[in-house]
């Protein structure tokens, strides 16, 4: 018996983190993946020992998610009817650091992009078969920034709050047609992200760490049950209703002081 309600499942940036945590979760509960990343090598890999592993098949779908012809590529295997999707996790992102105005450009309009405007689109794909069918669901990995003013993330954090506010109203919209549509408000997490980032280690926080594996189960077990949304891990949990309460100025200058610090 399968732990979670879904055949298929696609998980874009599953090469590593988070992604994969929601790859390997889902091939050990029966669930066929379609694995979604730049870096190919990486996949295969993981696809190899999925299959070996939990005799799910596992397809490989290297894409860079803002290239127009790749992204197409994966919205056509979203709404492939002979093969269809069950499960949409949006997984894949970045961030850079450093002073907004300092920052190329074009790197922070990558960031909009992967973060806001591929999940957009690829959720865009798969809703309407979901909601001829009746059933499906969408994961959208989000952070705790996205309530928070983010110096020097500016662009990751807006995203992300783009991101949590399209899932949240998408949830209301396609509930009544049997689809789930969760967000997933995830704190720090062991990765390779902050690596990817630029964020240096000795300016990170030494507790409250999340795993991949916690995130995704989480999330999966969310999206199953109906949940529009997630916090994985007690403390964050008791942390967000605190923030989304307190009044704007003093969330403020919380940030200042941790800037400062």
């Amino acid at each position: 018996m399968r732990e979670f309600p879904y055949s298929t499942a696609m998980v874009t940036g599953a090469s590593s983190g988070i992604g994969e945590g929601f790859a390997r979760r889902l091939a050990a509960a029966g669930v066929d993946v379609v694995l979604v990343a730049r870096r190919a090598g990486r996949l295969g890999e993981l696809a190899a020992e999925l299959e070996s592993a939990h005799g799910v098949r596992a397809e490989v779908l290297a894409a860079d998610l803002t290239d127009e012809e790749q992204l197409a590529t994966v919205q056509k295997r979203l709404t492939d009817p002979a093969h269809p999707v069950e499960l949409l996790v949006n997984n894949a992102g970045s961030s850079g650091s450093g002073a907004f105005a300092e920052l190329p450009a074009e790197r922070e309009l990558h960031t909009a992009v992967l973060n806001a405007v591929v999940p957009l689109r690829l959720t865009r794909a798969c809703l309407p078969g979901m909601i001829a069918r009746g059933a499906g669901g969408v994961v959208n990995v989000s952070s705790l920034v996205a309530v928070l003013p983010k110096p020097r993330s500016a662009t990751y954090a807006a995203s992300k709050a783009f991101l949590s506010s399209l899932g949240e109203s998408l949830a209301m919209e396609v509930e009544r047609h049997g689809v789930h549509v969760t967000t997933v408000h995830t704190g720090l997490t062991r990765s390779e992200f902050h690596q990817a980032a630029g964020v240096p280690a000795d300016t990170l926080p030494k507790i409250d760490w999340l795993t991949p594996d916690q995130v995704a189960r989480a999330g999966l077990e969310a999206v199953a049950a109906g949940r529009p949304s997630v916090v994985p891990g007690l403390a964050y949990r008791v942390r967000l209703p605190l923030m989304r309460a307190m009044p704007r100025s003093v969330v403020r200058a919380l940030v200042r002081r941790v800037h400062r610090a």
